[in-house]
């Protein structure tokens, strides 16, 4: 019995041992085959979408097809479609979307899953808005990527005017979601138009008109000056109180980018302020025009007038400057200049930078000083700050490019036709300056080494123009 039991444990232990060296004949399932499926399709808005892939399968005719789109607009987030092809009438935006095709095999349950996107597109989808003043009239115009100059795109579309007073234009933009479009915004002095990024009509989801973007609308406003934010939302001084958009929500949601209440406190607020997002919140200093100090405000928001700590008031007192504000900039989320005007006239150039993340908030005074042409600077005087710190000026028929670390101020070689500039613009890439005067646009080369050159001109806008924004 014994030495059963050790025959039988000596042949367990050899089978243990035994190395499966991995002789089996396993027949894996076939693959299908893909072909007609290219990886982005353009969609016309309206249009018919049809996608008609070929799918093969080596002896199998059990293939289903499943469809989805990504869709964050349609009350499920997603489109869905079983069959052969994608057919659909395409009514979602001028959007960027992710889709999926899904490959069922019914007779062993096995999917295969294929990527690809789609691209509506509009006549509308790539080109250039421009804002312009046409004999008190307020005029959108739009220019397609080939040149084309389409005037008064605005009272064609939709039938009607837009508000007097046109101060600025805005193509709205989620950063945080791939840059998605969400419309456009034209503000004026006492309104504003949100329009559809797709067709230019007047916005048939979120709140179209600038009284009926607030939860409760004043009885009358007053724009001093808007800046959009990275989630496509709106910040600014309307009756010189400091208003935030509502970004609490899902950025299709017609509440989205809202206007509640006001940032509580007493104050009157300068148009002029200046903003920088950081630790995923936005930190404003803007000017307290009554008390002439420069005051603090969060993107809740929530005004904190003068609670900061001054490093030194050797160069000004930011909480009594003692002179009136007309204007601020700031370069690179750092260096922020502020152009006051004394009681002798004299126009003084501030600069000063703020810590954000510091505790407590620091507020440091850098200089106060003349600024170095006098005759520049005034409520009409267009700006706008390059991220290699100059400033570019423009001023009555010319524009300036001016360096804040040695005072260097130089005038562009392009010149205007005797005509006053009424806008600057830097471009995305900031190597091109766009200048608007007269009735005509001009794109100025100021790439490294170079100072202004005549590029390109693009006429007959309506007017002079104000503002601009371009969707590539």
């Amino acid at each position: 019995m014994k030495n059963h039991l050790t025959a039988i444990i000596c042949f367990l232990l050899l089978t243990a041992c035994y190395k499966d060296k991995g002789n089996y004949d396993i027949k894996m399932p076939a693959t299908p085959v893909v072909s007609g499926l290219d990886s982005i399709y353009n969609a016309v808005v309206g249009d018919s979408l049809i996608i008609t892939p070929k799918i093969s399968i080596e002896g199998n005719d059990s293939l289903l097809l499943e469809w989805r789109i990504s869709a964050p607009e349609s009350s499920t987030g997603f489109l869905n479609f079983t069959g052969p092809s994608l057919r659909m009438l395409f009514g979602l935006h001028a959007n960027l979307y992710s889709a999926r095709l899904t490959v069922y095999n019914r007779k062993n349950g096995i999917r295969y899953f294929y990527a690809f996107q789609i691209q509506g597109v509009t006549e509308f989808t790539a080109g250039t808005t421009v804002l312009s003043l046409d004999n008190g009239v307020s005029r959108l115009s739009f220019i397609t990527p080939a040149g084309e100059l389409k005037p008064n795109i605005y009272e064609t579309v939709n039938g009607h005017s837009l508000p007097p007073d046109p101060l600025s234009l805005f193509y709205m933009k989620d950063q945080m979601q791939g840059d998605m479009a969400l419309g456009y915004w034209i503000i004026c002095k006492k309104g504003g138009v949100r329009l559809s990024v797709s067709s230019l009509q007047d916005d048939p989801t979120y709140p179209h008109t600038l009284a009926g973007n607030f939860f409760a609308a004043p009885d009358s406003m007053v724009v001093g000056s808007m800046q959009q934010g990275n989630r496509a939302f709106l910040t600014g001084v309307i009756n010189d109180k400091f208003y935030a958009g509502f970004t609490l929500t899902w950025n299709q949601a017609a509440t989205y980018g809202m206007f509640g209440d006001y940032a509580t406190g007493t104050y009157n607020l300068a148009a002029s302020f200046v903003s920088t997002f950081i630790n995923g919140q936005y930190s404003y200093i803007a000017f307290e025009k009554d008390k002439q100090q420069f005051v603090r405000i969060s993107g809740t928001p929530y005004y904190y007038g003068t609670q900061y700590t001054t490093t030194s008031t050797a160069a000004f007192d930011p909480t009594n400057v003692g002179m009136s504000l007309i204007h601020m900039e700031q370069i690179n989320g750092g260096d922020c200049f502020a152009y006051c005007k004394g009681s002798d006239g004299t126009v003084y150039e501030l600069k000063f930078t703020v810590s954000f993340t510091n505790s407590p908030y620091t507020f440091t005074p850098i200089h106060k000083r003349a600024f170095i042409q006098q005759d520049l600077i005034n409520e009409n005087t267009k700006w706008q700050a390059a991220i290699n710190g100059v400033l570019y000026i423009a001023a009555g028929e010319k524009v300036y490019r001016y360096n804040p670390l040695n005072q260097e101020l130089r005038a562009l070689e392009t010149s205007f036709n005797g005509n006053k500039v009424s806008m600057i613009k830097l471009s995305d890439n900031q190597d091109t300056l766009i200048a608007g005067a007269g009735t005509s646009l001009y794109y100025m080369d100021i790439s490294t080494g170079k100072y202004g050159v005549l590029t390109k001109t693009i006429t007959g806008i309506p007017g002079q123009p104000i503002d601009m924004a371009w969707r590539p």
